[in-house]
């Protein structure tokens, strides 16, 4: 069975990241968790204390099924009813971009855990580049795959807007792991140009 989640992890680099950042026995919130396997695969192997947020209602159905406790969640209505630094570690993967108000959410993921662990689409990946230069048209790329009218992706931004925000609101940037092709060397060198994602680790100043 862990073999299998690991598998399915596997298709997200992102995840994967986030996954060998967190330490045995950590509290960890994931905003917008999906179906819980990635939360599920934390609880088997490291011990975690998990909880999922999620709208989705057939995504709770699998999360429950998944044996991972998860609360049905609006993200655009801030997270209220979590306590301030209940959790060491706010995990919010490939979502910030279709929340409402990004800044405010950050702000509320520092609030509630010591650390926030966030992997965001870079609108600033070379593909896309390339699609709106050559064809004037809002890019399709494989982070984002929607058609620009039904996209729930509603801030595109890039990793230069990210960290500029980081800087408004003045959060600290941990660490940064760009995610890109092969071995990921392109993306580490331009970031802002070669990786399709990139991973955050933010904290309180």
């Amino acid at each position: 069975m862990v073999e299998k989640l690991k598998q399915e992890l596997a298709k997200r680099p992102d995840l994967l990241a986030i996954y060998k950042l967190i330490p045995h026995n950590a509290r960890v919130l994931d905003l917008g968790c999906g179906n819980g396997i990635f939360l599920r695969l934390l609880k088997k192997e490291k011990d975690a204390k998990c909880l999922g947020l999620e709208l989705d209602q057939e995504s709770i159905i699998e999360c429950i099924d998944n044996g991972v406790p998860v609360i049905h969640s609006d993200l655009d209505q801030g997270l209220k009813f979590v306590n301030n630094n209940s959790f060491d570690y706010v995990v919010l993967s490939e979502t910030l971009q279709a929340v409402h108000r990004p800044d405010l959410l950050i702000n509320e993921m520092l609030r509630v855990g010591k650390q926030g662990l966030i992997s965001f689409i870079n609108f600033g990946y070379l593909p896309s580049r390339i699609q709106l230069l050559l064809k004037g048209t809002m890019p399709e790329t494989k982070t984002l795959p929607n058609p620009w009218y039904n996209t729930p992706n509603i801030h595109l931004a890039t990793i230069i807007d990210f960290r500029n925000l980081c800087h408004m609101l003045g959060v600290k940037i941990v660490k940064e792991i760009p995610l890109g092709r092969g071995d990921h060397s392109f993306a580490k060198a331009m970031p802002n140009l070669f990786a399709s994602t990139c991973v955050f680790v933010i904290a309180r100043r």
